[in-house]
């Protein structure tokens, strides 16, 4: 009797090839990582590859559209579990990060790759789309905070919701930069001061 194989699903494949193309980036650089050497590392073939990507930028795209719809979904899990903002900011702390995405355990690589991407002026438009997909999930995040605290009038959620990304975009790059002086926890310390300036903090 004959063994039934099981082909990977697109979604198995695209997941494998993200994982490779996040260690050879890592390895290789973003420029040294050839589509040939992504496909065999991830056990494919380079038709593989373009069955699923037309060229190693698309998949770059699609890796950081993967990171923010996972971010995103994981963060809406965890505000469902927790509606108070402490609670929400504890869960955040104590969350596993090895278990995310590769973009999402790998702030460095992150951050290469959205400056590759916004480096050409035309691929700019996706970075756009995917920050305002952040900026609208911490937004919704602080108005949901502040209709509970019945404060609906004190801050601009929008606005906020670009300075706390300003804020953890900066504090991952002083991370990646000096580690030494900037303590894994800053983003959420700094959000925890900035809570009690807005007067979002309990009292």
């Amino acid at each position: 009797m004959s063994r039934v194989r099981t082909r990977p699903t697109r979604d198995d494949t695209r997941d494998k090839l993200f994982e490779a193309a996040a260690r050879l980036f890592e390895e290789e650089g973003i420029g040294g990582a050839s589509i040939e050497a992504i496909a065999a590392a991830a056990g494919f073939t380079r038709g593989a590859f373009y069955s699923n990507f037309k060229s190693k930028d698309e998949l770059i795209i699609a890796m950081l559209e993967d990171h923010v719809e996972q971010s995103i979904r994981r963060n809406l899990d965890i505000l469902a579990q927790h509606g108070n903002l402490d609670d929400f900011i504890s869960a955040l702390k104590s969350m596993d990060r090895s278990r995310q995405d590769p973009l999402g355990r790998s702030p460095l690589l992150h951050m290469e790759m959205i400056l590759y991407v916004a480096r050409a002026k035309k691929r700019r438009p996706e970075l756009a789309k995917r920050l305002r997909a952040r900026r609208k999930l911490v937004a919704d995040i602080l108005e949901a905070t502040l209709k509970s605290n019945g404060k609906n009038d004190a801050l601009n959620p929008p606005w906020m919701a670009s300075v706390v990304l300003a804020l953890e975009d900066g504090f991952r790059l002083h991370r990646l930069i000096d580690p030494e002086t900037t303590p894994a926890d800053s983003f959420l310390r700094a959000i925890t001061d900035l809570r009690r300036k807005t007067g979002l903090a309990p009292e």
